[in-house]
């Protein structure tokens, strides 16, 4: 059995980022607050725009404002990103993620 060495946290604003490059596996769909790697620093430094995150006992629930691109099925393709947004953080983190709440605030006319 392993060693307790100490504590591991991570920062709310890792799993955001995280989260938002999950975004970017389903081409349908962007955070709604402009492109993902506009400024790649700030995110790191203070998670992405659109996304909140909350850890409660090792537990995430991750908010999510996003942009769906008109002609898509919005339940289909929210449900391919809830599945791509909790893996990915699961996988990277070993936290439990809850729930991955996902609000479409606008379509995406793409003209």
């Amino acid at each position: 059995m392993a060693e307790r060495l100490g504590e591991i946290r991570v920062a709310d604003q890792v799993i955001a980022v995280i989260a938002a490059v999950a975004v970017e596996e389903v081409p349908e769909v962007a955070v709604r607050s402009g492109g993902l790697y506009q400024d790649l620093a700030k995110k790191l430094n203070g998670g992405a725009k659109g996304i909140t995150v909350a850890i409660t006992e090792g537990r995430v629930v991750v908010d999510m404002r996003v942009s769906v691109r008109y002609g898509t099925p919005i339940h289909r393709v929210c449900h391919l990103l809830q599945e791509k947004v909790k893996e990915a953080v699961e996988n990277m983190t070993g936290l439990y993620v809850e729930a991955v709440n996902v609000r479409v605030e606008t379509i995406d006319l793409g003209k």
